[in-house]
């Protein structure tokens, strides 16, 4: 099969020919419809994960058609139309009996622990905790955006956030998953606030439902953002996102809040800012909630389906470019520079 492959951390990212990937017992081998451009899997080409090993194949936000069912697969068949969360479950854990399996203990992940979605084939194991089936309606480009930015994005604004109408949310970062939330708060009657430092992603965050943007590049620092959030909420945001992952944005968001308020961290915090400082402070003196959100468990993805069936979101107009494989690594690539464009784009590997 013809895949994307990197050879070396922040390397070049070639396109050639490498073995399909073998069915796992568990597990099924699928057939690529669409993958989604995200910015983990740039994070994964310049070394930020320690599960990948070279030669690698990133990918982790895909749809399919199941091209292979391992024996021990009870719920799926050869030509079943499926997508995945990017955390791929064991199901036998105490997290996964619990139905957190977006926090299994032994999980693996297409395009970290092992070859990804980069490529016109892709192996997912423990198919049957896994999958998810998608409506004849959903196009594979739609269901791509689903497993990664915006199932973690309704997961953290449904679960975490718990926004009410009304709530004033405040999303920091206006990529794929920052667009996301913005759309989904939206369209359970919050009022959103859409901070970022490119123009077109707060046009696209307008678009996609934010009834408030601000730009961050013409305030001084993460105090100077929080103070401006506070005033145009009246006191400060009910729910507040870091959709991108950086000290300066995790503080904002934190900053944004009202007393009591709920701060989720969507954004990787990685390599030197893993271990970031953050204005505990406030959170003892205003009783501030602090959640991180790790995507969505299969389980969980007919309510936001359902949604999507109705018409209440609408993830396809978050897609904004389709391009051929041979286009990926230069679209992998642009993830690490300043947004220039906004919307989600996918890889479509096979004409």
């Amino acid at each position: 099969m013809r895949a994307v492959v990197l050879d070396a951390f922040g390397g070049p990212l070639e396109v050639r020919e490498v073995p399909a990937p073998a069915c796992p017992p568990h597990g099924v081998v699928l057939r690529v419809e669409a993958t989604g451009v995200c910015r983990s899997d740039w994070h994964g080409w310049q070394g930020h994960d320690a599960d990948i090993t070279v030669p690698h194949v990133p990918g982790h936000e895909l749809a399919g058609t199941v091209l292979e069912v391992g024996p021990e697969v009870r719920l799926w068949r050869v030509g079943d139309r499926v997508t995945v969360p990017f955390v791929s479950a064991c199901g036998e854990c105490d997290a996964c009996l619990a139905g957190e399996q977006q926090v299994c203990e032994r999980q693996t992940q297409p395009g970290f622990t092992h070859w990804g979605s980069f490529a016109e084939q892709v192996a997912l194991h423990h198919a049957d905790v896994n999958l998810v089936a998608l409506p004849d309606a959903l196009t594979a480009a739609t269901a791509a955006s689903l497993g990664c930015r915006f199932a973690t994005a309704y997961r953290a604004l449904t679960v975490h956030g718990r926004v009410r109408a009304g709530d004033w949310v405040a999303v920091h970062g206006c990529g794929g998953v920052g667009l996301s939330a913005v759309m989904i708060a939206a369209a359970g009657g919050a009022r959103v606030l859409a901070v970022d430092v490119s123009e077109a992603a707060l046009e696209a965050a307008r678009a996609a439902g934010a009834e408030v943007l601000l730009d961050a590049s013409t305030l001084d620092g993460p105090e100077a953002v929080a103070a401006r959030i506070a005033e145009l909420t009246d006191g400060g945001a009910h729910v507040s996102l870091d959709a991108l992952g950086s000290p300066t944005t995790a503080v904002a968001s934190m900053l944004g809040l009202r007393r009591r308020g709920r701060h989720v961290q969507v954004g990787l915090l990685v390599a030197d800012h893993a271990r970031t400082a953050l204005p505990m402070d406030r959170v003892v003196g205003w009783e501030l909630e602090i959640y991180g959100s790790h995507g969505m468990a299969a389980h969980e993805y007919p309510a936001m389906l359902e949604q999507v069936a109705a018409g209440v979101l609408r993830p396809d107009r978050l897609v904004t470019r389709e391009i051929p494989l041979d286009d990926a690594p230069a679209a992998l690539a642009a993830m690490g520079a300043p947004a220039v464009g906004a919307g989600m784009t996918v890889v479509l590997p096979r004409p």
